[in-house]
């Protein structure tokens, strides 16, 4: 892409003005759209933005974390993130899984946990409906490119895409190891995701040996899509792990390439604040540094969808030479 430049999209990105991107466009956001899912506790419904002219759209799916927001972990969250994808030539789909908040639902056995199974299902079924959304949406209808779809997912979101991506798990329910990868889905990209268990849970907090036990059986080793990693070297996340902030660098450091691993220098869980603007589950707010993820996150699709792009090279060199912000390896 040769129409990268600097962009001031906010006062108080610092430095990060200096990492290059396309110029932004217009964009449209329309929900909720409801999505036919026969058979699930309450109707599956979807956020769709998008730019408001073009076609041939690459689709980001976008799963959501848990968090302890009461709106954020739905379609209505990450609006740092959708926003600024949709702006930059991406067609952004945002479910509410049936973990959030804002539905408060009782979890059965059938489900596991934060209901770990269901989401996952979503993110399928919707890749199944695209002719459902696009008939509901007049507005991006015929306009989106159904050969370059990308996954990305933040903390318990980031356990989902993995599990689309090509990580395994064991179903409590039955023993089976199962395998969710989707072919359709040709690069991800794993936001503060979980780590790796360890031998019989050795890594995991007491609280989640507790609580989610399909945690203990999460491996990397077949991952093998393309995805970027990003992780904070301040997310500690202890209530889920005691090994400290290299638990978020396990789904690059065990899995096969090709992956890049982007290292945020300084950033806690949520990453500067892109699960929501002004969001007070924000520890660690800058908008310095989620303008470093936006620029990143939207090089490496751009880079991996369309494979002649180079837009991922010159963007993490820029990077390179703000090197108090963070770093990219790849492999």
């Amino acid at each position: 892409m040769s129409n990268l430049q600097p962009l001031k999209d906010h006062a108080l990105i610092g430095e990060a003005e200096k990492i290059p991107v396309n110029k932004p466009v217009s964009f449209i956001s329309i929900s909720p759209i409801v999505v036919p899912a026969p058979g699930r506790v309450v109707d599956l419904q979807v956020k769709i933005s998008a730019p408001r002219t073009g076609n041939d759209l690459p689709i980001i799916l976008l799963s959501h974390g848990q968090g302890q927001s009461n709106h954020l972990s739905s379609l209505n969250g990450y609006g740092p993130l959708a926003n600024f994808w949709a702006s930059h030539g991406f067609a952004v789909i945002q479910p509410t899984h049936l973990s959030s908040k804002s539905l408060s639902l009782g979890t059965p056995p059938s489900e596991g946990p934060l209901y770990w199974r269901s989401r996952v299902e979503d993110m399928k079924h919707i890749l199944d409906h695209l002719d459902d959304i696009e008939s509901a949406v007049p507005e991006v209808k015929g306009r989106l490119d159904r050969t370059r779809i990308a996954v990305v997912g933040h903390s318990m979101g980031g356990h989902t895409a993995s599990l689309l991506l090509g990580a395994r798990t064991t179903d409590s329910t039955d023993g089976t190891v199962t395998d969710w990868t989707d072919r359709r889905i040709k690069a991800g990209i794993l936001l503060g995701a979980p780590g790796s268990p360890g031998e019989d849970g050795a890594y995991l907090s007491t609280w989640v040996l507790e609580n989610f036990p399909w945690f203990k059986e999460i491996s990397f080793a077949d991952m093998a899509t393309p995805a970027l990693v990003v992780a904070g070297d301040n997310d500690s996340s202890p209530h889920l792990n005691n090994r400290g902030p290299d638990w978020h660098f396990d789904p690059y450091n065990h899995s096969t390439g090709p992956k890049s691993l982007l290292t945020l220098y300084g950033a806690g869980h949520i990453f500067g604040g892109i699960s929501g603007f002004d969001a007070a589950e924000t520890d660690d707010e800058s908008p310095e540094r989620v303008a470093v993820v936006q620029r990143l996150t939207w090089a490496y699709l751009r880079s991996t969808l369309y494979p002649e792009d180079t837009t991922f090279s010159v963007v993490s060199k820029a990077l390179a030479d703000l090197p108090s912000l963070g770093k990219v390896d790849s492999k």
